[in-house]
């Protein structure tokens, strides 16, 4: 399959679990995810470590799921939430999303939100945990 724009290098064989050439074969499938090049990667890792407001990181969020296909989801986890490991990260599953990307991306959204802890505050009060009880 001919491609009209840079594709992601393979990871070596056995080193990952992206599905990248059952995804190259099936007709019809969404290959956007295959356009984050590993120099892509690099750039949206620092921009994500450098989100700057809850508006920012939700717009990232959207331009994510625009270009790429890549869905996530962040809210505060079931229980306490006492650091940044207690905001709950999901990355849906999609073939062609190397290993290691599914795990520096939520990685690096966690050092944007240590960075900015007023994201996290904003994040937990638009999930209304800060939120004053109605009378």
């Amino acid at each position: 399959m001919e491609l009209n724009f840079p594709v992601r290098i393979e990871c070596p064989p056995g080193a990952c679990i992206c599905q990248r050439e059952m995804l190259l074969q099936q007709p019809g499938s969404d290959l956007r995810i295959l356009m984050l090049t590993r120099e892509e990667e690099k750039k949206l890792l620092l921009r994500l470590e450098r989100i700057t407001s809850l508006d920012d990181l939700q717009h990232m969020l959207q331009r994510m799921q625009q270009q790429l296909g890549m869905y996530i989801q962040i809210a505060p986890g079931n229980n306490e939430v006492r650091t940044m490991r207690g905001i709950q990260i999901d990355m849906h599953d999609m073939p062609g999303l190397c290993r290691k990307t599914r795990q520096s991306i939520p990685a690096a959204i966690r050092k944007g939100l240590e960075n900015t802890p007023e994201i996290a505050w904003a994040l937990l009060d638009a999930h209304d945990l800060f939120g004053m009880p109605a009378h």
